[in-house]
């Protein structure tokens, strides 16, 4: 991962073209949203594109999923149909992957979402983004482990399956090929 966060006058005009087609071509995860809005928040925190780029790059396929109206904040999480695939293989948070003494994963999904500037969307999220489309029927998730059940070793993971999203636990330093994480972020 390049150590730049800043994207060229390029890379940004490229960002935009990729994302505003993007959102309209999924209208049923925004409802109401006019990109204008969401481009002027973009231009607004240009910072953001920066990760917004890494989860594009890292294949989460980005699009806008809502707007907080408390804060005016666009929300974007990533809307791949599978978990994306620059983000799998990778055991839950950094502890875990500090406690495996073989075999050890090329990294975490927290430590990876934090260089990326995002967050693993939590189970709540996650429930939410299943009820716009159906996402990971072939692949799993990582979803945000509450403190007390990451304390005892485990970690929390998510798919959909026969018409369902369920929530599973592992160990957090367990990894697998089919498993990534999706992210959030804020603008």
């Amino acid at each position: 991962m390049s150590n730049k966060k800043d994207l060229s006058p390029e890379e940004r005009q490229q960002l935009l073209k990729t994302l505003q087609a993007r959102f309209e071509k999924h209208m049923n995860r925004h409802d109401g949203l006019e990109w204008a809005a969401v481009q002027a928040r973009l231009e607004e925190n240009s910072g953001k594109l920066w990760s917004l780029n890494e989860m594009e790059r890292t294949g989460g396929e980005p699009d806008v999923v809502g707007r907080d109206e408390r804060t005016g904040e666009t929300i974007f999480y990533d809307c791949a149909a599978e978990s994306p695939k620059g983000r799998r293989s990778l055991c839950y948070d950094p502890e875990a992957l500090w406690s495996r003494k073989e075999n050890k994963p090329a990294g975490s999904a927290v430590g990876m979402a934090s260089d990326m500037g995002i967050e693993l969307l939590t189970e709540e999220q996650y429930r939410a983004l299943q009820k716009l489309e159906r996402f990971d029927t072939k692949t799993s998730s990582w979803l945000q482990t509450p403190a007390d059940i990451r304390q005892l070793g485990g970690a929390l993971f998510a798919d959909y399956r026969y018409g369902h999203v369920f929530v599973y636990h592992n160990g957090a330093e367990s990894y697998y090929a089919a498993r990534g994480f999706r992210g959030s972020v804020r603008v």
